[in-house]
């Protein structure tokens, strides 16, 4: 499977990108949204590569039921299996804790260093959220950031303030939500099509989000 070494092993291989992307998330469960997302900004930006990172706590709900981190990885690996350029990183797994994204960030450009681009990828209207973010001006110096919005999104109100780190994509695919999946599995509903058929035979045959 495309998995990068659970230490972040600084294998020589992983120093060859000076473009890359980071997809991270809870992942509960993975859909094409996600997948939609990362391989238009990988044609859109030039990438050479992006990195999956499932978070173990994500920080902004801490206090909300989380899907197993073993399933979500599980469902990660399945998902990105046939694509040469995706990959997934298990580093904020194996960090206690919640997960923070510069924390992240900060890991990677350890291995990378400074002559690399990355590109957090992340939908709008969490970027919106940006000014509540962890150490929110440390991390805007570490890495530029892609905002994914659905058609029709008012793209005024993302452009003022961070024109030098933010690029923007408009993503179709972003009306489907994990939220909406979880309640149609729940309600005996159809995700066919939503998400890929390996996630999708893995959530039935481990009975997920019953």
């Amino acid at each position: 499977m495309n998995k990068i070494p659970k230490e972040l092993s600084k294998d020589s291989n992983h120093k060859n990108s000076d473009r890359f992307g980071i997809m991270g998330g809870v992942f509960d469960p993975i859909h094409i949204g996600h997948l939609f997302t990362a391989e238009e900004a990988r044609i859109r930006l030039k990438l050479s590569k992006v990195i999956f990172v499932p978070c173990l706590q994500p920080s902004h709900k801490r206090n909300d039921f989380v899907t197993d981190i073993k399933h979500r990885l599980e469902m990660t690996y399945r998902a990105i299996e046939d694509n040469p350029f995706f990959e997934v990183s298990e580093i904020e797994v194996n960090r206690p804790g919640p997960s923070y994204t510069i924390d992240t960030i900060k890991e990677f450009r350890k291995i990378y260093g400074w002559r690399t681009d990355i590109f957090f990828i992340t939908g709008a209207d969490a970027f919106l959220e940006i000014d509540s973010w962890y150490k929110k001006d440390e991390l805007l110096k570490l890495c530029q950031f892609v905002a994914a919005t659905r058609p029709g999104y008012d793209l005024d109100k993302l452009h003022d303030n961070f024109k030098n780190v933010l690029n923007i994509m408009e993503i179709p695919a972003l009306a489907i939500s994990s939220t909406d999946i979880r309640f149609r599995v729940k309600n005996n509903l159809s995700i066919k099509y939503i998400v890929l058929d390996v996630v999708k035979d893995y959530i039935y045959e481990n009975r997920l989000y019953l």
